[in-house]
């Protein structure tokens, strides 16, 4: 049997990451076929550095026949190509998780993956525990928060920032709400709080409190689930992105792996 045939769609930091641990021997069983990415010159610098064809519309890419394509590009990315990558026989790996906020839009991709006996892979991105996060919500009902810690800089260019936030010194609480609002104001930075209460009690049921911390760097989360039969802590902190390319490489791992984690 060949190698599974790999698409990535976006071009940049994440995706780098991506296909460097398949160059440097983390994904034996894939080779990279195609990128998709917004910037022309970009994507065919990416594609001439790994050896693969640099695409200019899903279509294209989709002609390269993917086993598996992995976005690392953005909300709209997941949501105008999804249903053209399952249409199209390839299984999905997502990132931008927060396009599935939008529940109308979560059911639809189910059905259509369902109905192309095609699957949707969620990567953790900067958060871990989904295991336990299912098991506890099958067990009985849950009720799930999640606390994020961030630094004042990276909420710049959303309704959470002030210029009053770059001198605070102390921990001040910027947002208090369902994880829906948060995608809803934050589509980039919260990626984290929809894939961990679609793991457990859904998106319009778990809290989210975020505080911008000075002197932070990184992203810390901690994650609590309460049931009657299991409650648990979850702390995650990443000092950079990089763990939310890992967390697609470990997907791809596991979705061909004879023994599975």
């Amino acid at each position: 049997m060949g190698k599974f045939k790999l698409a990535l769609i976006g071009c940049g930091h994440l995706n780098e990451i991506v296909a460097n641990a398949l160059r440097a021997g983390y994904l034996p069983e894939y080779e990279l076929v195609a990128v998709l990415g917004r910037d022309w010159d970009l994507a065919q610098a990416f594609a001439e550095r790994h050896g693969c064809k640099a695409c200019t519309d899903i279509d294209e890419l989709m002609a390269m026949k993917p086993d598996f394509t992995a976005e690392a590009a953005s909300v709209k990315a997941v949501q105008d190509y999804s249903e053209a990558i399952l249409n199209g026989g390839s299984n999905f790996v997502v990132l931008s998780i927060g396009a599935f906020a939008d529940r109308e839009f979560y059911e639809r991709l189910k059905n259509t993956a369902a109905h192309n006996k095609r699957r949707v892979y969620i990567a953790s991105g900067a958060v871990g525990g989904f295991d336990v996060l299912r098991t506890a919500a099958l067990m009985s009902p849950i009720t799930a928060s999640i606390a994020a810690q961030k630094a004042p800089a990276s909420l710049k260019n959303t309704p959470l920032f002030s210029d009053e936030l770059l001198d605070i010194t102390a921990p001040q609480q910027v947002f208090s709400g369902t994880t829906k609002e948060a995608i809803a104001i934050l589509p980039t930075k919260v990626n984290v709080a929809i894939a961990t209460a679609l793991a457990s009690a859904g998106p319009e049921d778990t809290t989210m409190n975020i505080k911008a911390v000075p002197d932070f760097k990184g992203d810390e989360y901690k994650i609590e689930i309460c049931g009657e039969e299991v409650r648990a802590e979850l702390n995650i902190y990443s000092r950079t992105s990089a763990i939310a390319a890992w967390s697609v490489v470990e997907v791809l791992q596991n979705a061909i792996a004879p023994i599975v984690f």
